[in-house]
């Protein structure tokens, strides 16, 4: 879920549960068709609604570990005041998705 700057908190959260409602129809109507037993229907459903919430939340832990990553390197002490307040406007201001590979820092 990528973060746009016109849009608001509450469409950021909408988006997410619209993702995990269609995983979970998809979910519900595969196992419809394709004839399988009631438990093996739920557990489909369960595993979609599982796969989604990971895909929906995933940005948010990698920007929690890049924010720890971030105050782990200001504790450090290794960094002048001027580093260091750059280092956070930097992490503030970013909104861009990025994989474990791409640190912010």
């Amino acid at each position: 879920m990528s973060k746009r700057p016109d849009t608001t908190m509450q469409d950021q959260q909408n988006d997410a549960y619209i993702a995990i409602a269609r995983a979970c129809l998809k979910a519900i109507n595969q196992a419809a068709d394709d004839g399988r037993d009631r438990a093996e229907q739920i557990q489909m459903v369960y595993q979609a609604i599982d796969e989604a919430f990971q895909e929906q939340f995933e940005p948010y832990r990698q920007q929690l570990r890049d924010y720890h990553s971030i105050l782990q390197r200001i504790a450090s002490g290794g960094m002048s005041a001027q580093q260091m307040v750059e280092l956070a406007e930097a992490a503030v201001a970013d909104t861009t998705e990025r994989d474990q590979d791409d640190p912010l820092h």
